[in-house]
């Protein structure tokens, strides 16, 4: 069958759009054509976002790099890329956009980029070109849903390729509480559905698929990167994830997510086209999606499910392989979940390096042979075999890992045990693992992402304590032989200090090991009932946000949604529906979540969110900087919780009719020598430590 795509092909045609110029030396400047992209949206001008624009396409000229800070309501999507679909059709090259958020990625080839290219269209020299590209893994594979694949078993690994799709809540736990729907639908019926989408899908992409279904019902229907037949697929010519690649290669701009970059900052060769300009939206998440890419782990059921795939599809002896897994799950046993400073026990380090020889040794004899699979006959023999595919891709995944742990010098790594219980990296499936991190990535941004190509770094929160230099540093740009950058604080056109107070409660105890106080507690219900409800409460912690729902539920009469209680979007969907409802929750709501108007009149901060002093990476960077004569605290710990309360405290003013407050019931951010740093990170909201001053301000709102 032939598929059309027009989603991430080529764009050859673009709706409404007059002929395209023909003269290259003709083609308007920056902000000309960032004027035609406003005007097509019916908007004004915004002096913001033609600084950012002209600085953006300055940047990309001289080939320096930039981050560029762009507020809430500055319209920063249009302002990088008009100057990137410029640059890309004038100088017949090609530049990446990468986001952190499937909706932001969604927004921006769905709505923003085929809008900027319709509109200059007529002022270039040909239509711009567009496509997306996503891991290989989230496209469904035409052979597998086929029966091309042996059905697959559960699997402990991680999927690579897969990361840029995120957790569902139901993955994670969160959705398992009293107000989760569940329409009882079982694997079989998942996969049942996932069969009939292939014959009408036009791309494969899992996120066009509404609604969606768990990672084992996908993982039937889809092979990562390392699984795939590649050239040798007799369904090649149908592939949905080669169809994208070559779309991305004739492409001048390519959208892409975080996790691709992470992958190819590890220096993974051809995960992305060839381009000269990398421009980075939601860059305050860059460092730690290239971290999770560069994490592996390690455990005794990880080895027995690679042993069992070279077993059952190549018939390969395992003897050694076997043994290696029960002598590391007889030490995993007794290992302290901790972190290995000075590389892994002696013991451990031994058994590792069993489970890397013995992994070397099937992988020797994991060779396609000349006539086809394991037993193939007739019609299949000389075709790929697809069992033995996976089977090569496990062990060689399983080796890799191995031998990095079991190295000698393993000081460019963090290595530490994580147990179910403690919550260092653990999956929820009662597994002890090992997993090594990189203890910097700036050098694999440097080197990987930025060594051929100008970076334009972008988000609402990039200035932390006033300055780009922290975040800069994170992405290789500081020290020995940086290369040129400069920075930008674009504004926005939110006036703060008129639309917004912070409230410090300076007068409460600093928080303790407990999830919440009553002093808090007193502290929460008092806000909310001067508010009448509209409250947004972001928490450090799960346990937290949940103890506060269910004190808020006894004391008070307005509705208080917890995250967990459904799906994300629904408890998000509900809070602005019903200015009334207040909605608590974690990480998820500190960003991302854009409810303007009277539902979200009151934005309420726990605590500081400084990571657990026993996060096991944070902690070793600290320690890192601290030998190096450096602050760990404020490079590490203070930077982290800046540029959350920064992105927690942007969920208030969300337009300009938006008015409200935002109460962080921690003292420290009134008293510590770090406060400055903290609050300077923050928009410029009137500040206050006055209670009563506050609650009444939220009663008139109110009224």
């Amino acid at each position: 069958m032939s598929v059309v795509r027009p989603r991430i092909e080529r764009v050859t045609s673009l709706p409404d759009a007059p002929p395209a110029s023909t003269d290259s030396a003709e083609i308007p400047e920056v902000e000309e054509l960032l004027d035609l992209a406003v005007g097509q949206l019916g908007g004004g001008r915004r002096d913001g976002q033609h600084q950012m624009a002209v600085a953006v396409g300055e940047a990309i000229d001289k080939g320096e790099h930039l981050l560029v800070q762009a507020g809430t309501g500055t319209g920063k999507s249009l302002g990088y890329l008009v100057p990137a679909v410029r640059h890309a059709v004038a100088a017949q090259s090609k530049v990446i956009i990468s986001t952190a958020t499937l909706a932001l990625q969604r927004q921006v080839i769905t709505r923003d980029l085929p809008l900027v290219a319709k509109a200059v269209a007529p002022r270039l020299p040909r239509e711009p070109r567009i496509a997306l590209l996503k891991g290989w893994h989230n496209y469904l594979c035409v052979h597998k849903v086929g029966g091309g694949y042996p059905e697959d078993e559960a699997t402990l690994f991680d999927l690579p390729g897969g990361e840029d799709h995120p957790k569902t809540e139901e993955a994670t736990g969160g959705a398992a509480r009293s107000r989760r729907r569940d329409d009882g639908a079982s694997l079989a019926d998942h996969v049942r559905r996932l069969h009939e989408w292939a014959g009408e899908t036009e791309t494969g992409d899992r996120d066009d698929l509404v609604p969606g279904v768990p990672e084992r019902a996908w993982r039937q229907v889809s092979v990562t990167a390392m699984e795939c037949l590649g050239g040798k697929c007799p369904m090649l010519a149908e592939c949905f994830p080669d169809k994208a690649r070559a779309a991305s290669r004739e492409a001048d701009v390519v959208v892409t997510n975080h996790a691709m970059l992470g992958i190819a900052a590890t220096g993974s060769p051809g995960v992305l086209p060839e381009h000269d300009v990398v421009v980075v939206d939601e860059a305050h998440e860059l460092t730690d999606r290239v971290t999770s890419s560069a994490t592996v782990d390690l455990s005794m059921a990880s080895v027995e499910s690679a042993a069992r795939l070279a077993r059952r599809h190549a018939g390969t002896n395992t003897d050694a392989l076997d043994a290696a897994a029960q002598s590391l799950g007889t030490l995993l046993v007794t290992a302290p979940a901790e972190r290995f400073p000075s590389g892994l026990p002696d013991e451990l380090r031994l058994a590792v390096g069993a489970v890397r020889d013995a992994a070397r040794e099937v992988l020797s004899t994991l060779k396609p042979e000349a006539g086809g699979g394991k037993g193939a006959k007739g019609k299949d023999a000389g075709q790929p075999d697809p069992g033995l595919k996976m089977a090569q891709g496990a062990v060689l995944q399983l080796f890799e890992t191995a031998e990095r742990m079991a190295a000698e010098d393993t000081t460019a790594d963090v290595l530490w045990c994580s147990r179910p219980d403690n919550g260092w990296g653990g999956f929820g499936d009662n597994v002890t693992r090992l997993h090594a991190a990189p203890l910097h990535v700036a050098g694999l941004i440097r080197t990987h992402l930025l060594g051929e190509s100008t970076g334009v770094f972008t988000s609402a929160t990039l200035a932390l304590g006033g300055t780009f230099d922290a975040v800069a540093g994170t992405l290789g740009l500081n020290g020995k032989d940086a290369p040129p950058w400069h920075g930008l604080d674009a504004g926005s056109p939110f006036d703060y200090p008129k639309q917004g107070i912070l409230y410090i409660a300076r007068h409460l105890p600093a928080p303790g090991r407990e999830p919440t106080t009553e002093a808090q507690l007193d502290e929460i219900a008092e806000l909310i009932t001067a508010a009448g409800g509209r409250t947004l409460g972001l928490f450090s912690s799960r346990r937290a946000a949940n103890a506060a729902a269910e004190a808020m539920r006894e004391r008070l009469d307005f509705p208080i949604l917890a995250q967990g209680d459904d799906q994300l979007p629904t408890l998000v969907r509900e809070f602005a529906e019903d200015p009334a409802t207040c909605l608590f929750g974690t990480l998820s709501l500190w960003q991302g979540v854009d409810v303007p108007g009277p539902s979200n009149q009151l934005v309420l901060i726990d605590r500081i969110p400084f990571p657990r002093p026993d996060d096991p990476v944070k902690a070793a960077r600290a320690r890192a900087i601290e030998q190096a004569g450096g602050n760990g605290f404020m490079a590490v710990s203070a930077q982290h919780a800046a540029l959350l309360l920064a992105q927690g405290a942007g969920r208030l003013v969300r337009s300009m009719d938006d008015r409200g407050v935002v109460a962080v019931l921690d003292p420290r951010l009134a008293t510590a020598r770090y406060a400055s740093f903290l609050t300077r990170s923050m928009p410029g909201f009137w500040p206050t430590t006055d209670g009563k001053l506050v609650r009444a301000a939220l009663a008139r709102l109110d009224t």
